[in-house]
């Protein structure tokens, strides 16, 4: 197990190192006078594209560019924002804990939500049970977030307003530390807008992935030993099952925190989703690499968890 965690971490960090070369390749290799014009501002003249050259490091060469970079984000550093001339940091300080109250909360209640369903699904094939289940993840998988969000909108806010019940605000976002009630309220219908699309995904997969291992030898076995169906489904049969999940899951979890953009859009949430479409609005390079490497990391982080848990849900992955 020991192994398998140290070879994971030596990936991690050989593809983050990946990661972060292809983007400031992508994003800072080109024309100096033109990131340097940026850098400098609208009304910039040949003197202040000069200092703004030498500020970024421009007049070195590749190498020692990309390995200032490099050293920059070893220290929790993602550079200058050209468009507001103020620290990165800064910003995605501002933004991140908006996107992660969005998803560490739609993940809580799409799992409380979808494997329950899956289940119940799986374990009742072709019954009125499996039928309702069905029917909710296709209703929810046909219908795209920015749609049902703004159909939570439209209900839970306008109507119910206009009845003379305030109960949710329109948009915008309130910090846990601000006012825990204000910051629940603000999220509940950004969380049910992801959580539901997400939850119907989850719902298929854990029902279909439940269903092949309920056809298993080992499980036919465990029944034909008389242990109970509750053991036999939720001690062999969902542990087993939960390995595709796990893998979504992980995936779903690293992207959504880079930015939900659609729900954080719909819902006026300033995360890292609203923060990147803003800065490639204002084609300001730094912020979207940022978001980038942000996403990336996220993602890669997530996937090495993913792997960690496989061998604890697997003994086979441990073997291997």
């Amino acid at each position: 197990m020991i192994r398998l965690v140290a070879r994971r971490l030596v990936y991690l960090v050989l593809v983050l190192i990946v990661i972060t070369f292809l983007t400031y390749v992508v994003f800072f290799v080109g024309n100096p006078n033109d990131l340097a014009a940026r850098f400098a501002g609208r009304d910039a003249g040949p003197a202040q594209i000069r200092d703004a050259a030498v500020r970024l490091g421009l007049n070195h060469g590749f190498w020692y560019q990309y390995w200032h970079y490099l050293v920059g984000l070893l220290h929790g550093s993602f550079g200058l924002d050209f468009q507001n001339q103020v620290p990165i940091n800064s910003e995605i300080a501002r933004a991140f804990p908006v996107t992660a109250s969005l998803v560490v909360g739609s993940v809580v209640i799409w799992l409380l939500i979808g494997i329950p369903i899956g289940i119940m699904s799986a374990t009742h094939p072709r019954t009125l049970r499996d039928r309702a289940g069905t029917t909710f993840a296709l209703t929810f998988l046909s219908m795209p977030t920015f749609v049902l969000g703004v159909l939570f909108l439209l209900v839970f806010y306008y109507y119910l307003t206009r009845a003379g019940l305030s109960w949710f605000p329109a948009a915008g976002y309130v910090g846990i530390t601000t006012s825990p009630g204000q910051w629940f309220l603000h999220l509940i219908l950004p969380w049910l807008t992801l959580a539901l699309v997400q939850a119907a995904i989850y719902t298929r997969l854990i029902r279909g992935s439940l269903l092949d291992v309920l056809g298993e030898d080992y499980i036919r076995t465990a029944r034909a030993k008389g242990l109970s169906r509750r053991t036999v489904i939720y001690k062999h049969g969902v542990r087993a099952a939960l390995t595709p999940v796990v893998t979504q899951l992980g995936i779903d979890v690293g992207t959504l925190l880079a930015g939900a953009f659609v729900t954080e859009r719909v819902f006026g949430l300033p995360g890292l989703g609203q923060l990147a479409l803003n800065a490639i609005g204002a084609a300001d390079l730094p912020v979207v690499a940022a978001v980038v490497v942000l996403a990336a990391s996220f993602i890669v982080i997530m996937n090495t968890i993913v792997d960690i848990v496989y061998a604890l849900l697997d003994p086979r992955v441990r073997l291997a």
